[in-house]
C-alpha cells in the first residue's frame, strides 16, 4: 500500500463526519478501512477518505444508503483519468452513462427542493430580524406601577 494511512480521528476531521458515522458506514458496507494498526485501530487510505467525503456531500440530498452504495459503485467503475471506457465494452459504457444520468437528474431535483426550502427559511429568518428591529427601535413607554 503506497499511500499514507490515516486513523479514524483524522478521517473524521477531514470529512466532517463523526467517528460513529464513519463506523456505521463501515458496518453497512459504504466504506471499509484498509487495515488495522497493531493496536486494532482502523486505518484508511486517501481513496477511502474521498469516498467518505462524497458520501458526506450526498447526505443533504437525502439519498438512502442503497443509492449511496450504488452511486459509489458506479463512480468506481469509471476510468481513472476520466477517459472513455474501452470501445469494446459499449454496453458497460451505456450502463454507466444511464446510471450517472439517473443520479444527476435526482440530485438536481433535490437541489431545487433544497433551494426552495432555504428560501423559505431565509424569509422566515428575515421576518424575525424585522420583528426584533421593530421592538428595539420602538420608544419605550413608562410602566405604571400598581400600588
Amino acid at each position: 500500500m503506497g499511500g499514507k494511512l490515516m486513523q479514524i480521528g483524522e478521517v473524521s476531521e477531514r470529512t466532517g463526519l463523526s467517528l460513529r458515522t464513519i463506523r456505521h458506514y463501515e458496518d453497512v458496507g459504504v466504506v471499509a478501512s484498509s487495515e488495522r494498526s497493531t493496536g486494532g485501530f482502523r486505518l484508511y487510505t486517501e481513496a477511502e477518505v474521498r469516498r467518505l467525503a462524497l458520501v458526506r456531500r450526498m447526505r443533504p440530498l437525502g439519498f438512502c444508503l442503497e443509492d449511496v452504495r450504488a452511486l459509489l459503485d458506479v463512480l468506481e467503475r469509471l476510468p481513472d483519468a476520466g477517459g472513455p471506457l474501452p470501445e469494446s465494452d459499449e454496453e458497460a459504457h451505456e450502463e454507466l452513462v444511464a446510471m450517472l444520468r439517473k443520479y444527476r437528474v435526482e440530485a438536481d431535483a433535490r437541489c431545487v427542493d433544497l433551494r426552495r426550502e432555504l428560501a423559505s427559511a431565509e424569509e422566515f429568518a428575515h421576518s424575525l430580524h424585522g420583528h426584533l428591529a421593530k421592538l428595539l427601535d420602538a420608544p419605550t413607554t413608562a410602566v405604571k406601577t400598581v400600588r
